[in-house]
């Protein structure tokens, strides 16, 4: 089974590395407790600071993590369905 979290981002490059660190832990009990994977999908929202940066960063290191990135701010419904239809996971 694979839970798909959805995590939308507007200039939130100090954000990401903390929660991060923080789903890592959630997904790694949720593995051994489940045997279930998690996949994040961290949905760019058109930021200017450097969030592309540290999501690309935690990529190149994890494969669960996956990311959208809009060229602009659309808002948070348009990045939660753009994160939806990036979704792989059952949940």
């Amino acid at each position: 089974m694979l839970i798909s979290l959805i995590v939308p981002c507007f200039n939130e490059e100090e954000a990401v590395p903390c929660f991060y660190k923080e789903i890592v832990k959630i997904g790694d009990e949720l593995n051994q407790r489940y045997q279930c994977g998690i996949e994040v999908i961290f949905v760019n929202d058109g930021s200017k600071d450097n969030t592309l940066k540290e999501v690309k960063q935690l990529r190149a290191s994890d494969e669960r993590i996956r990311y959208v990135s809009f060229s602009r701010n659309f808002g948070k419904e348009a990045a939660m369905l753009a994160g939806l239809k990036a979704a792989k996971g059952d949940y």
